[in-house]
């Protein structure tokens, strides 16, 4: 019967869940468990997956530290799959030191990558290219090469740093193809689409394009004076003045922007940055107070000047003011982002991801929701939330992380 579990172990290295539960499937010991779980969360059935590897882990002898290890590192995978975010990171922890004190370094390396993953989803890039750093995947097997590269493929597009990204991607595609695994090359082809898809929108001068992430690096590179609605700030030559706690200056930079050259008339700056049709003259003196405090706050890159109809934005050094947009205009983008992926969201890791309350996210979904744009399955604690992708479009610049000079 060894021979069954070898063979079923090597049909799940190669990517055939199906070929594995041929040889395991009637098998309730130990190991039968343990890869019937991997074989179902391959498949995607995550909950019987879970169930599984926990009665498998339960199944082993306290004398077989290292097989219990490797169900929680198989666990905290299809933790990871299926968004539960707070699962506890200690359990992978205590579980990849076990695996590294026995010798078994290839696990330990796979529980290293699920613990930087999960960091890079929650946005904490520091930490995952830290964790990522000291990691050297030339003695890994292919499958494990690849996913190295996919990671650091991820951080360096969250960083904008597009070259180092597409060079990752190239290196993740040639091990995925020696790994020999659909359902891995079918995900390093999924993350090159995010380079070759538009990913922002420029308006400048009365007129929109849209750029791909290439492009959108080489503008914050460039001279131009940039309101980036994207992460609601101002950036210019390496500068970046954030404004996302100050959304009356920012959306008073952002009419300013559009409309350069020209200035904006006066009611149309009420209307943009108080969201009304009617202006008095009490918000006409708001106004002036809140142009004060933007010439404030800009005083090192741009000037508010005043015109006989409104006001006008001038730069000091640069020669072209942009305007950077989401390449879909919506309220809860950040939301609709991390449900792009194609996976089910709780509520609970939405909220962690995006650093905001579950009370607000939920307030986001039910929104989101009612105007059909997010299904949910489940109920109370075991509710998950998804989307399809936005057609033709990436959502790296709407993810939880800093954009260069953030």
């Amino acid at each position: 019967m060894d021979s069954l579990i070898t063979a079923a172990a090597r049909a799940l290295a190669a990517g055939d869940p199906l070929g594995a539960l041929k040889r395991v499937a009637l098998r309730d010991d130990a190991p039968g468990l343990a890869l019937r779980g991997i074989a179902m969360a391959q498949l995607g059935e995550l909950v019987r997956a879970k169930a599984l590897l926990r009665k498998a882990a339960r199944a082993f002898g306290a004398k077989e530290a290292v097989a219990r290890a490797r169900c929680v590192v198989a666990e905290a995978e299809i933790a990871l799959a299926s968004r539960e975010l707070g699962w506890p990171a200690k359990a992978l922890d205590a579980a990849r030191a076990t695996l590294e004190e026995h010798g078994d370094r290839v696990n330990a390396a796979h529980a290293r990558y699920l613990e930087i993953r999960r960091l890079l989803l929650i946005g904490r890039l520091d930490e995952a290219e830290r964790v990522l750093a000291g990691l050297d995947p030339t003695s890994l097997p292919p499958a494990l090469r690849a996913v190295h590269e996919l990671v650091a493929a991820g951080i360096g597009l969250r960083r904008l740093q597009t070259k180092t990204a597409r060079a990752a991607l190239a290196r993740a595609a040639r091990a995925a193809h020696h790994a020999g695994i659909p359902a891995l090359t079918a995900e390093v082809e999924s993350a090159f689409l995010v380079l070759n898809t538009p990913a922002a929108r420029l308006i400048a001068k009365g007129g929109e394009r849209l750029l791909r992430l290439e492009e959108v690096e080489a503008l914050l590179a460039s001279n131009a004076f940039v309101v980036d609605a994207c992460r609601h700030a101002v950036r210019h030559a390496g500068t970046t003045i954030q404004l996302a706690r100050r959304p009356v200056l920012f959306a008073l930079a952002r009419a300013l922007g559009e409309a350069w050259p020209q200035d904006v008339p006066r009611d149309t700056l009420v209307a943009r940055a108080f969201r009304l049709k009617l202006a008095d003259e009490s918000h006409r003196a708001r106004l002036r107070v809140e142009i004060g405090r933007l010439r404030g706050v800009l005083r090192m890159l741009a000037e508010v000047s005043a015109t006989k109809r409104g006001f006008a934005l001038v730069p000091r050094h640069a020669r072209e003011v942009v305007v950077l947009a989401r390449p879909v205009e919506e309220k809860h983008a950040p939301v609709l982002a991390l449900l792009a992926d194609g996976e089910s969201w709780s509520s609970s890791a939405l909220a962690l991801a995006l650093g905001a309350s579950q009370r607000t996210v939920q307030r986001a979904l039910d929104a989101l929701a009612a105007a059909g744009k997010v299904q949910w399955f489940g109920h109370g604690r075991a509710r998950r939330w998804t989307t399809p992708p936005v057609p033709g479009f990436a959502t790296t610049l709407l993810l939880p992380a800093p954009l260069p000079g953030g």
